[in-house]
């Protein structure tokens, strides 16, 4: 709720801690395809917006493309062939709190349909930065020869939906005048990146699994083209922040965020809390709290200095964002795109460059208590937690406590 959001922005600022944007997620709208926010349990937007602005604060917004058959544009949409088409049956694609079928983003007519309604209740209030999750986008059935879009069958031309959904709000906000555009979206395509996409991985599990894929899922992503991406810190499904095992699983998952193009704290957590209210979205209950002071004082210690840490690197980030957008140059960089003559470094999947600096060696295991890191010839290295430096071409195994992550300086 609006309160339960302007609560938790106000603790951030009391705690003198940095926050750049907090997000107002999923069902904050009254039903699915009415893009506005539900007057019961926000009821003020602008002055929260107005609030969060004086704080330093940007507002995310969740947007969803589907849209509930009983919504107030369902038929609308309908007559106008802004909605998938299904070659057979009932015009249903995703069944979640209620009977939805997806916005046809690559219909321009659609695309310019969303966004005139984004535009009204979300960007004339000072919003302006969005989610568009749900790209894929997701369906309950996925008989992909069934759904046909105004380009064609899904089965041709499926991959491109979440390029056009990106361009719907890419092409709306620049028709505002707005610059250096950048919406968080849950799938790209080829191409996406001209669209300020900046990609997370998606509802993952919270376990060290998860990580390990995600790492894996990043660096790839990097060299496929789009070096705007991040994951959800601990992992989406599950999680019990009192549970010390998720802990450890979350403090690790948070020391390597603080490495990623996007430092981004977001899941599901457990035990749900009670349903509150009845209208709207109120049966999509949330979940547990899951700030940096929800996990209890060691944690919170570590995520404080590893916040600061993210600080500090607050303009190397942004010389690194810049090259991304000049020459594509991947903002976490697999060890062969930095260290190409070094054959060692083709063998590597557990370390990666940030930039051409930083040499980071993520914690991918549960209570480990020692990893090797394998420095790469022809530089020094010091390790940022020690001072410790080291001459590359050398493996070297690292004792490891709860507090800190590798992570070495290239001199």
């Amino acid at each position: 709720t609006q309160d339960e959001l302007l609560k938790v922005a106000r603790e951030y600022k009391r705690r003198g801690l940095p926050i750049d944007v907090i997000v107002v997620d999923f069902f904050h709208w009254p039903k699915q395809g009415e893009w506005k926010f539900d007057p019961v349990y926000w009821p003020d937007p602008d002055g929260m917006v107005m609030e969060l602005k004086d704080m330093g604060i940007e507002l995310m917004v969740s947007i969803w493309p589907t849209v509930d058959k009983t919504s107030e544009h369902y038929e609308e949409m309908l007559e106008k062939g802004y909605l998938v088409r299904t070659e057979r049956g009932h015009r249903v694609g995703l069944d979640f709190q209620g009977a939805t079928i997806h916005l046809d983003v690559t219909n321009p007519k659609g695309r310019e349909y969303i966004w005139n309604k984004a535009k009204k209740h979300y960007y004339d209030k000072g919003i302006r930065i969005f989610w568009l999750d749900e790209a894929e986008p997701e369906y309950s059935v996925y008989d992909f020869d069934n759904y046909r879009y105004y380009l064609g069958s899904n089965l041709r031309i499926g991959n491109l939906y979440p390029r056009e959904y990106a361009k719907a709000f890419y092409e709306g906000m620049k028709s505002e005048g707005q610059n250096n555009i950048v919406n968080l979206v849950r799938c790209a395509w080829a191409g996406s990146q001209k669209y300020g996409a900046l990609v997370w991985s998606g509802d993952i599990a919270s376990s060290f699994e998860s990580m390990r894929n995600q790492l894996m899922a990043g660096l790839n992503m990097g060299i496929a083209g789009i070096p705007w991406w991040t994951t959800d810190i601990g992992g989406f499904h599950g999680g019990n922040p009192d549970d010390e095992k998720f802990r450890g699983l979350f403090i690790r998952w948070f020391q390597w965020g603080t490495f990623c193009p996007v430092m981004r704290l977001h899941g599901d957590r457990e035990p749900r809390q009670p349903q509150y209210g009845t209208s709207g979205g109120a049966s999509c209950r949330s979940g547990a709290d899951n700030e940096v002071w929800s996990y209890g004082e060691q944690v919170y210690d570590i995520c404080v200095k590893y916040m600061n840490i993210r600080e500090k690197l607050r303009d190397y980030t942004r010389e690194l964002m810049k090259e991304a957008h000049e020459i594509g140059t991947p903002v976490m960089r697999t060890m062969f795109y930095q260290f190409p003559e070094d054959e060692r470094c083709w063998e590597l999947s557990d370390e990666y460059m940030y930039g051409d600096r930083y040499l980071v060696a993520p914690v991918l295991y549960d209570a480990a208590k020692e990893r090797e890191v394998y420095l790469p010839k022809g530089c020094t290295w010091k390790e940022i937690e020690s001072g410790s430096v080291y001459q590359g071409g050398t493996t070297i195994k690292v004792t490891l406590t709860l507090e800190s992550m590798p992570v070495f300086e290239r001199l």
